[in-house]
């Protein structure tokens, strides 16, 4: 017979993954009644949203990550933090994004604007210094592809 040291409640707790944390530098708050802590998910949801906005991003993230985002769309669940990783810092922050382009929209113009979203969302809203954003543009979107397809479907080639 074994004797059990350890309640389930304590064997949750210890197999349970928490998301990496980071302590603001401000850490204590502004008056000194506590300390405020934000997960790294936190940050690459708010780069994520930032970058949603911009006009000319179509999709975020690469074609098998939009693939499975299709597929959490279709299921009522949307993924923020596609195509957006962070690395977080004490102080710092520094964010990759990978993003698809609506064509005709000028690819850098596209990525400035993206990347500014970002500085200024995460510097504003999480009050930690943004050291670089990268953008790896993977494709480009050509709304035609979709409506030559939808054209085909609904009309006959012959008569």
């Amino acid at each position: 017979m074994t004797t059990q040291t350890q309640t389930p409640a304590t064997d949750q707790q210890k197999t349970a993954v928490a998301a990496p944390t980071h302590e603001l530098s401000s850490g204590n708050g502004q008056d000194g009644r506590g300390r405020t802590t934000v997960a790294d998910g936190v940050v690459a949801k708010i780069a994520g949203i930032a970058i949603q906005e911009i006009e000319g991003v179509h999709a975020l993230g690469g074609g098998a990550a939009r693939a499975l985002g299709t597929l959490r769309e279709k299921v009522g669940q949307k993924d923020l933090t596609q195509g957006v990783s962070v690395e977080v810092g004490q102080t710092q922050v520094a964010v990759d994004v990978t993003l698809v382009v609506e064509y005709p929209h000028p690819l850098q113009q596209v990525a400035d604007n993206a990347r500014d979203a970002v500085y200024s969302a995460v510097e504003d809203l999480v009050g930690m210094e943004v050291t670089e954003v990268n953008i790896t543009i993977t494709d480009i979107h050509v709304p035609s592809d979709e409506d030559d397809s939808d054209d085909a479907a609904r009309e006959p080639r012959v008569a």
